[in-house]
């Protein structure tokens, strides 16, 4: 095997694997990189350009298509880390290949187009690992460019695609390989609704978990491919259902003509409807619901303590550092510590035993000269290790006043693999970020109930998919307000007869009242 064909070995855990997701770099596998660069160039153009080279698997496969179609491709492109193109030399590329590669930051110092054909595998560096003043930037050319100021959640991949996109020729050609996220985030509506209107989307390229171009990365990859001309009504949908394959190649080269192949599902589909979808997403076969989550509840985030190992303490942690009990709360921070659709206080029991943290320190605003010297020491011990100046303790004031959480009667596990479900609570726990929060507008029992048999019902959690962010292996996440346009099958709302209620967002109560309020469901206070 050829060093370029080698995949790329990625670090599992450790300082490694930190460093790998602030580059965001994962390098393209051969048989993806050929399609893209095909799809590029099918249109005539005698260069690529790649604005973020990396290893160099657009160059190497660039120089593959034009052997194969007798022409002569000039590699062009950019790169911001020299030791990226050190990993590029390494699997075979000369330095005549890399000579006209600038060094630059490609987001903040484009060079200058237009181009005919540019693909990419942008790095994927998620919003919160950009630094402030960078994202104010980027977030200030977007809405230059697109006339609104995209959601703080759109990663840096997001503004390379536009930068790309105004680099374009006029008929020019764009494939870019992308998380789903792109078009799932809360921006993506408004990213595609511009780009549809503005540019013409030939085709979209899913991948089946089998086929995944990253495997053990957790991302569900996809592949634009866009053109600089008048836009379309239609594109083309595909998924590849086997990797290693020249269907997909073959397909791209012949600019969609040819059959796709036995490993390649294509179909033909609306632009408007796809980006309301999601690009990532394939097109319904049932109606639309009337009804969405957020008719019958509202939903939150769990809670962000920003310090687990500070505030959130086993039992025995607890008991050591003597603190008085009416400090705590009883809270719960994995979702693998909860297996089943329902957790109750013998639960919370069965996690104590096992050694699984279940206290978590509630402190209220008041001063620390107002605490016990017991609480005192503790807070002392917590300004020792720097914990008031981590990001999100910093925001809160006093730092160790912990978020606030009515007890939500249902929650949601929207990290497990696979295992995304709705919680009934009648352990009277109080959530971390590991979990959403629902709170329905009716508290009554009978509505409960009614609302729980909606809930869990598999024709609900089916619909997930329509409103949550894919990632690698068959995961999900939804977002709060996600979950509220969750849609709730109609013969099950009508089933039950819970009629939808449109009322204000249930507010947190303060530290005293919460307590007050902390029972669970057979109203005695829990573990």
């Amino acid at each position: 095997m050829d060093a370029w064909m080698t995949p790329q070995r990625l670090p599992n855990a450790g300082p490694a694997r930190e460093a790998l997701r602030e580059k965001g770099q994962f390098w393209t596998p051969q048989w993806v990189a050929e399609a893209m660069v095909s799809y590029a160039v099918a249109g005539g153009s005698c260069h690529i350009f790649d604005p973020a080279v990396g290893g160099g698997a657009f160059f190497r496969a660039a120089k593959t298509i034009a052997g194969q179609l007798g022409r002569r491709l000039t590699l062009l492109g950019s790169e911001i880390d020299a030791a990226a193109l050190s990993e590029a030399r390494r699997s075979g590329l000369s330095e005549e290949d890399l000579a006209s590669v600038e060094l630059v930051d490609f987001v903040r110092c484009p060079p200058r187009g237009p181009f005919q054909a540019i693909v990419a595998n942008p790095p994927y560096i998620r919003h919160h690992r950009i630094p402030g003043e960078v994202k104010s930037e980027l977030q200030l050319y977007g809405k230059r460019l697109i006339g609104m100021t995209l959601d703080g959640r759109a990663g840096l991949h997001v503004y390379f695609l536009l930068h790309a996109l105004q680099m374009l020729d006029k008929g020019g050609r764009l494939a870019f390989i992308m998380p789903a996220d792109t078009c799932e985030g809360a921006f993506a509506e408004t990213l595609w609704a511009w780009i549809t209107r503005n540019y013409k989307l030939d085709a979209v390229v899913t991948f089946a978990p089998e086929a995944s171009p990253f495997p053990g990365v957790d991302t569900n990859a996809i592949v634009f491919m866009i053109r600089h001309d008048k836009p379309s009504y239609h594109f083309w949908w595909g998924q590849c259902r086997e990797a290693d394959q020249d269907h997909l190649k073959q397909w791209a080269l012949s600019d969609f003509t040819q059959e796709p192949g036995i490993t390649l599902d294509v179909r033909q589909r609306e632009v408007s409807e796809s980006v309301h979808t999601g690009l990532s997403r394939p097109p319904r076969t049932t109606p639309t619901s009337r009804y969405c989550l957020g008719d019958f509840a509202a939903v939150r985030r769990g809670i962000a303590t920003g310090a687990n190992e500070f505030f959130f303490l086993t039992q025995e942690q607890a008991t050591a550092v003597r603190l008085p009990d009416d400090y705590f709360v009883t809270a719960i921070g994995r979702t693998r510590d909860v297996n089943k659709d329902e957790v109750f206080a013998q639960d919370v029991v069965a996690l104590n035993a096992a050694g699984r943290p279940t206290r978590l320190l509630a402190l209220d605003d008041r001063a620390p000269e107002d605490f016990p010297p017991e609480v005192q020491a503790y807070l002392r011990l917590g300004e020792e290790r720097g914990l008031p100046q981590r990001p999100l303790i910093a925001q809160r004031r006093p730092w160790y006043r912990m978020e606030s959480r009515t007890v939500p009667p249902f929650l949601f596990a929207y990290l497990g693999r696979r295992n995304a479900r709705f919680i009934r609570n009648r352990a009277g726990i109080l959530p971390l970020t590991s979990f959403l929060c629902i709170y329905p507008h009716r508290n009554d029992e009978e509505a409960l109930e009614k609302l729980w048999a909606i809930l869990r019902h598999p024709d609900t959690t089916a619909n997930l998919s329509w409103v949550g962010k894919s990632y690698g292996s068959g995961a999900i996440k939804v977002e709060p307000r996600s979950l509220e346009r969750l849609p709730l099958p109609e013969e099950l709302v009508a089933a039950t007869g819970l009629e939808p209620t449109h009322q204000a967002r249930q507010l947190p109560l303060r530290f005293h009242e919460q307590r007050a309020a902390y029972r669970d469901g057979n109203g005695t206070k829990p573990v």
